[in-house]
């Protein structure tokens, strides 16, 4: 057994662990739960998408807490500013009078940042996550800051109301690794969740790490998933996938060409890969496979197709699109 072959197997062990100590809090959504940790061993962001109630926030705090990582919570509402959520320069005075601007951080100094209902801020306050997300660093007037490592967002926002939102930009939703769509919990898991929140004591999740082992766990399984091997007809497959969900390239489909106005680009195909990679780890592979891509597809790319108004009239979803060209033969 090769050094990558342990690193692998070391990644799976830790996998389970976190995922057996989330499943302690969090009832039934698997899936959802594991692609938000792909995302994050992926280097990538997570916008959890769902009616209120279904245990988003308590997913992305319960993460945070099994993992040992620093943690802040936004609120995002209509009247939070931009220096609310990264800090910003105030006038102290030192023990001799001396009086100088001084930085003071806001929450998105920390590890993993919950932004609850992101699009209920204007414009101008989501735009301040945009270099954070990308670069993992915020500029304050003529100076820089360098975020902590590792650094996550993970959003969420309500599919439903639409009076005081703001519709996410699409620059804003490419920063995004996945979009993940929660649903409400079937017959048997919705009797699960009343019978563990409303009896005498409530579940609580036990950090698995301390924060600086939780920081090593995290990277290490990063650059895991970097290592896994893919082989250039795979590489091949994925570019045509992308091509064919552009309108104007010439291997586009006909609900792209019908129904789609811009197709994803660079970073998504990044995402799809990254993805992928993350569910080949936890298979126990070394090198990607066809079924990896086609399970990342639809996760990384729903929220990077933009649909014109006779994809709405057809009650087209980008869901639709995606999923003809992962089962396309």
């Amino acid at each position: 057994m090769n050094n990558l072959e342990r690193e692998v197997l070391q990644f799976q062990e830790e996998f389970s662990t976190i995922e057996r100590n989330l499943s302690k809090v969090i009832v039934g959504m698997e899936e959802i739960v594991r692609g938000a940790l792909f995302a994050i061993v992926g280097g990538g962001h997570v916008l959890l998408e769902g009616a209120p109630g279904l245990g988003k926030t308590l997913l992305v705090k319960s993460i945070a807490k099994v993992l040992g990582l620093s943690f802040k919570r936004i609120q995002f509402t209509p009247d939070l500013m931009p220096s609310d959520v990264t800090g910003t320069q105030v006038l102290a005075e030192d023990s001799s009078g001396k009086r100088s601007f001084v930085f003071r951080t806001g929450p998105l100094f920390s590890n993993i940042i919950l932004a609850d209902e992101i699009n209920r801020a204007t414009p101008k306050t989501q735009s301040s996550l945009l270099e954070a997300m990308e670069e993992k660093q915020v500029s304050i007037f003529d100076q820089t800051y360098l975020l902590p490592q590792p650094f996550f967002v993970l959003a969420t926002q309500n599919p439903v109301e639409l009076e005081g939102t703001y519709p996410l930009p699409e620059a804003q939703l490419d920063r995004f690794l996945v979009k993940l769509i929660v649903h409400m919990p079937a017959g048997a898991e919705l009797k699960e969740v009343l019978v563990r929140t409303t009896g005498a004591s409530l579940p609580e999740v036990t950090p698995v790490y301390s924060e600086e082992e939780g920081k090593m766990t995290i990277m290490k399984m990063r650059q895991v998933v970097r290592e896994v091997y893919v082989a250039d007809p795979l590489l091949e497959v994925l570019v045509r996938m992308i091509a064919a969900l552009t309108p104007i390239n010439k291997y586009a489909t006909e609900k792209t060409k019908k129904y789609v106005r811009f197709g994803p680009g660079p970073r998504g195909a990044q995402a799809v890969l990254l993805f992928a990679k993350a569910h080949a780890v936890l298979d126990g592979r070394i090198n990607l496979s066809f079924d990896d891509i086609k399970k990342a597809l639809v996760p990384a790319l729903r929220h990077r197709l933009i649909l014109n108004f006779q994809a709405e009239a057809d009650e087209i979803s980008s869901d639709i699109i995606l999923e003809e060209i992962r089962n396309a033969k």
